[in-house]
């Protein structure tokens, strides 16, 4: 993984870096209606903010893109035990109901088998005032959620929400987000970017070890190595035929020199009317020496007989 300056820890989480302390995810105030008991009409676009009725309408882009981006990238990255969600519905106090863009929370449902508080949940802010944004992220974290993001899409910037300003914390481009929710950090440039979006996802979902990526990554290696050992062969069989090819023609070369150099001796010992007896003959044909031939062939010119080509000695007159 790609080292990052800044790296967004979750409230509470024990590494180094700044850390936040929250109330525990899903600890409702008193008298505090339970998250899905609804205000807002489900499956509709009226959502209830303080007691007033709120119409969530619907998006061009880059705002409607931005939404797709974010589900994208936040899906890949869930871990786990928990679940994500889109539009939720979410009853924070008796005259608020609303869903926030994207949200994540534990799987498991609570001791009433009732779905629980999301953990993170994440805006998405582009025509509309921050007002809103942030009037959703105060009551959120009030209700018990641990950490609120919002992207601010024209300004290409991601924020987090600060229980101890009680206000937005803009977040560095180079930052991550650690969260026990997410299976791996996640790159506030993949929530901007398109084109780092994929690298995110894919990364995600490797250490996800999804069944199906799983078996595609064996069979690429295998593919690969055997694509590997063909091509070694095959490497191996053109070099081996190239140095039996060279190697054959330097040993016919030179089988050809000594034939040649065999020949001219006993030509030579013939014109000039030297008998050359069988066994002179075979010692001559069995040599392959080139070089002693050469020498046995510069003698066969003065010597008296074939004995004195083979032996090197000369008879004195």
């Amino acid at each position: 993984m790609r080292r990052h300056d800044h790296v967004l820890l979750a409230p509470g989480a024990g590494a180094s870096g700044r850390t936040v302390h929250a109330p525990p995810a899903g600890r409702a105030r008193p008298h505090v209606p339970h998250v899905d008991d609804r205000l807002a009409p489900p499956e509709t676009r009226v959502e209830y903010l303080h007691g007033g009725e709120v119409y969530a309408a619907p998006a061009d882009p880059p705002h409607a893109t931005q939404h797709f981006d974010l589900t994208y990238v936040l899906g890949a990255h869930v871990a786990e035990g928990y679940r994500g969600a889109v539009d939720m519905l979410t009853r924070t106090d008796l005259g608020s109901d609303y869903a926030a863009d994207a949200s994540i929370f534990a799987q498991k449902p609570d001791r009433a088998g009732r779905r629980r508080l999301e953990e993170l949940a994440f805006e998405v802010s582009d025509k509309q005032a921050l007002a809103v944004p942030t009037t959703k992220a105060r009551q959120l974290i009030a209700r018990g959620v641990r950490r609120v993001f919002c992207i601010l899409v024209k300004q290409r910037r991601v924020m987090e929400w600060s229980r101890e300003t009680d206000g937005w914390r803009p977040l560095p481009k180079d930052a991550v987000i650690e969260d026990p929710c997410l299976v791996r950090p996640l790159p506030i440039q993949a929530l901007l970017e398109a084109a780092s979006s994929d690298d995110a996802v894919a990364r995600a979902l490797l250490d996800k070890r999804v069944p199906a990526l799983e078996a595609a990554l064996a069979e690429g290696e295998a593919r690969g190595e055997a694509r590997g050992e063909a091509r070694g062969e095959a490497r191996g069989e053109a070099r081996g035929e190239a140095r039996g090819e060279a190697r054959g023609e330097a040993r016919g070369e030179a089988r050809g020199e000594i034939r040649m150099a065999q020949e001219a001796i006993l030509t030579v010992l013939k014109s000039r009317g030297i008998a050359t007896p069988a066994e002179m003959a075979r010692a001559i044909a069995g040599c392959e020496d080139l070089s002693k031939l050469r020498r046995w062939l510069t003698r066969a010119a003065t010597a008296t007989t074939a004995a004195e080509v083979v032996a090197g000695s000369r008879r004195k007159r």
